[in-house]
């Protein structure tokens, strides 16, 4: 979280409730199988429970899941679960509780372990935790956050460094994926990688014995982008089909535009069809404008 806070979005800028699931409905009746609410925190969205019965209702989708920062997850699951929630990720980027404070600019470390093992008393497995690994905030607790996976069913992500506008990217706060395996294997030398699908975007490793495993995103030092079938719509609307790219197309203007659903998918369609074999790299994105996903509702 940025010292300065976020800028938040006023709310006729962004999708309603039934604009969501209208492009829900035409993503899956095109063959998406599967919708991530992510943010931002998707969990302050009043009609989150609504969205979600919603979508369940949408033959051909196998799956929803939930990104979150775990503050009122604990709270809301049973909730969440009974509408049909099937995934959760939790976004936790340290395990000591005055460093999550200076993070996220807020107390409530608690909460979010409270988010999590609820989430695997309820019966979630994995539960995934996402951790962004950066120099000298938390690159000291990897096999801290690896020991988690001996007794719980967690699916821990590491996640190199990533340039956004605002986040003040440097290439020496990054901790590439190899430089982390090398830690980690000297505490677990025998940590095994795992065969993952085809079009997974992260490198899964476990310690032989342990209850869950270790993941790494390897979107800088090893892009996936010729695998990845990944799109993102933003809070207001913008279709992105790279999280790198600085192109979007404005979906929500085009609804509001009255175009018919096939002039809306040949739109989505031309964007698709833009998408790069591969990013810019990472020194070239760290100079580009990058909006990130973190467009919430005043």
């Amino acid at each position: 979280m940025p010292e300065e806070g976020v800028k938040l979005t006023p709310r006729g800028q962004l999708l309603s409730t039934s604009e969501i699931l209208t492009l829900a409905r035409l993503f899956v009746k095109e063959g998406v199988e599967k919708i991530r609410l992510t943010g931002g925190e998707p969990l302050i969205r009043p009609d989150i429970l609504d969205i979600i019965a919603e979508l369940r209702k949408l033959e051909g989708l196998k799956t929803i899941a939930v990104t979150t920062n775990g503050m009122n997850l604990a709270r809301l699951l049973p909730k969440l679960k009974d509408t049909g929630l099937n995934l959760i990720n939790i976004s936790l980027d340290t395990l000591v509780p005055a460093k999550f404070e200076f993070i996220v600019r807020r107390k409530g470390f608690h909460k979010v372990m409270e988010g999590i093992d609820k989430a695997i008393e309820m019966g979630y497995n994995p539960v995934k935790v996402n951790c962004v690994v950066m120099r000298g905030l938390n690159e000291d607790e990897l096999l801290d956050f690896v020991a988690l996976t001996e007794k719980k069913p967690l699916d821990v992500r590491f996640i190199e460094y990533m340039p956004f506008d605002g986040n003040k990217w440097n290439f020496k706060k990054m901790v590439s994926y190899q430089e982390m395996l090398d830690h980690i294997r000297q505490q677990w030398p025998n940590l095994e990688r795992l065969e993952t699908g085809h079009t997974e975007t992260a490198k899964t490793f476990k310690v032989p014995g342990f209850t869950g495993q270790v993941g790494f995103i390897t979107s800088m030092s090893d892009h996936f982008c010729g695998s990845c079938n990944r799109l993102r719509i933003t809070a207001d609307g913008n279709l992105k089909v790279c999280l790198f790219g600085n192109t979007e197309v404005s979906l929500r203007d085009v609804l509001r535009s009255g175009v018919s659903e096939e002039e809306l998918l040949q739109i989505v369609g031309a964007a698709v069809g833009r998408k790069k074999k591969q990013h810019a790299g990472m020194f070239n994105i760290s100079q580009m404008k990058n909006r990130p996903m973190i467009l919430i509702g005043g």
